[in-house]
């Protein structure tokens, strides 16, 4: 077993006034040595389809007629063993009330993304972890992330946090991955989620996974694992 892991990070609904109702924060991970054989074979799933091998799979670009072909990835993800997903989800954001634990909306997305990530964190391992550049503020973000994991697990070598780092989405088709999976369960949890393709590719992964894109899973689920967050600041899980 390869002690490297690597965890490929995103995000969608997290600005706090962008209109959006549900965030979900979410990563996919592999062992580090099955990464390169990963991204060779989602590009020959995009060739398949008729699709160039550098184009961007993104939950946008979801429609009838690429339906097949996220069908396809979807059921990539659920037949490699060696890939995973964890996602945190935030219903409504016009419910939170960040003067009530004294933190500003920034505070609490570390905290979110740090209780994303938390359970995917093993001792024993090295991580490598990638967070998709979205805004002049990404380094800020990193560096911030990069303190906060190593400072919980007393990792001042960066021995179990190797690095965080920031990749371009369309370099990267585990991150792509990602965004399919976050955005799936983004769409499922708003109520103007009203596209047929998405909806037949959030059929599929509920299929897929036996579960439910509004529901959190078992903590140790170990393939596609989602937390429902309530709205408790002292809340776990």
């Amino acid at each position: 077993m390869d002690p490297n892991i690597n965890i490929y990070c995103d995000e969608s609904g997290h600005l706090l006034h962008d209109g959006i109702r549900a965030m979900v924060l979410g990563a996919v991970w592999c062992p580090a040595d099955k990464s390169r054989e990963i991204s060779v074979r989602l590009r020959e799933t995009k060739i398949k389809h008729g699709l160039a091998g550098d184009f961007e799979l993104k939950w946008t670009k979801a429609s009838p007629s690429k339906v097949a072909y996220f069908v396809d990835v979807v059921d990539y993800f659920f037949d490699d063993d060696d890939l995973h997903f964890r996602g945190l989800l935030i219903p409504d954001k016009s419910t939170l009330d960040h003067s009530a634990f004294d933190q500003s909306h920034d505070d609490w997305y570390y905290k979110m993304c740090f209780r994303m990530l938390e359970p995917i964190i093993e001792p024993s391992r090295s991580h490598a972890i990638y967070l998709d550049i979205k805004d002049t503020r990404s380094e800020i973000k990193r560096a911030k992330l990069e303190r906060v994991l190593r400072s919980s697990r007393h990792d001042r070598s960066g021995i179990v946090i190797r690095r965080v780092q920031q990749i371009r989405s369309h370099e990267s088709d585990l991150m792509q991955v990602a965004d399919l999976l976050i955005g799936a369960v983004g769409h499922a949890n708003r109520p103007d989620g009203t596209s047929e393709a998405k909806r037949e590719i959030i059929r599929r992964i509920q299929r897929r996974s036996g579960k439910r894109l509004d529901q959190s899973t078992w903590l140790r689920e170990p393939k596609f694992n989602l937390f429902r967050w309530s709205g408790g600041d002292r809340e776990r899980r």
